[in-house]
């Protein structure tokens, strides 16, 4: 497989190489070893998660505070999705940017994104199903949300229509909202939190 860092430092692209036969085709999806080489730490794998999504729904902009921290490995097993990293860590050199990245099940290309680190998809067809492999199980109190419509952020979602969301997404906080709360981590608590990896 081939890694390579994004736009937002501490993310990657993950692009599998495919042995194809009369069958179909063939790929390693995640190693994490390979992954770990890539980011300098271990990347280890706490939960699972799909989620199933109809075309136009717009999921996130979710993170998790630090700690508990969670670094996600993110793919897309059936449809397509326009998948965005944002640097939410205060203080980032590169706070505020983001990547694009179109996740698709034919490609296999998936996304690493490390702890502090903001994560969205807009989902491109109906019945995308997205996999998350986390590094740390789910804690509610320390998941949050910010709106990814956020005129602040200017995330290019390419919305044609408005998307399908939840009421909680809905309700998700802007970035300055988020800011003045507390709520984002650092730059710093981030690299201290993988200096114990």
């Amino acid at each position: 497989m081939k890694i390579e860092e994004l736009a937002v430092p501490d993310a990657y692209r993950i692009i599998p190489e495919k042995w194809p036969d009369i069958r179909g085709y063939f790929y390693e999806a995640a190693r994490t070893e390979n992954i770990g080489e890539a980011i300098g730490h271990r990347f280890e794998i706490a939960q699972v998660n799909f989620s199933v999504s109809h075309r136009n729904t717009l999921r996130g902009v979710h993170g998790v505070t630090i700690p508990p921290g969670q670094a996600k490995f993110v793919s897309c097993l059936r449809g397509a999705a326009l998948d965005i990293v944002v640097d939410l860590r205060i203080d980032s050199p590169a706070f505020g940017r983001y990547s694009v990245n179109i996740l698709d099940a034919s490609s296999g290309v998936a996304v690493y994104i490390a702890a502090g680190l903001g994560h969205g998809f807009l989902a491109l067809a109906d019945d995308t199903c997205v996999g998350y492999l986390c590094s740390t199980t789910y804690v509610p109190e320390a998941a949050y949300e910010i709106d990814p419509l956020d005129p602040e952020l200017d995330l290019p979602w390419g919305l044609t229509e408005p998307p399908i969301t939840v009421n909680r997404s809905a309700a998700a906080t802007s970035l300055a909202s988020a800011i003045e709360s507390g709520v984002l981590s650092t730059y710093q608590e981030c690299k201290e939190y993988y200096e114990n990896f």
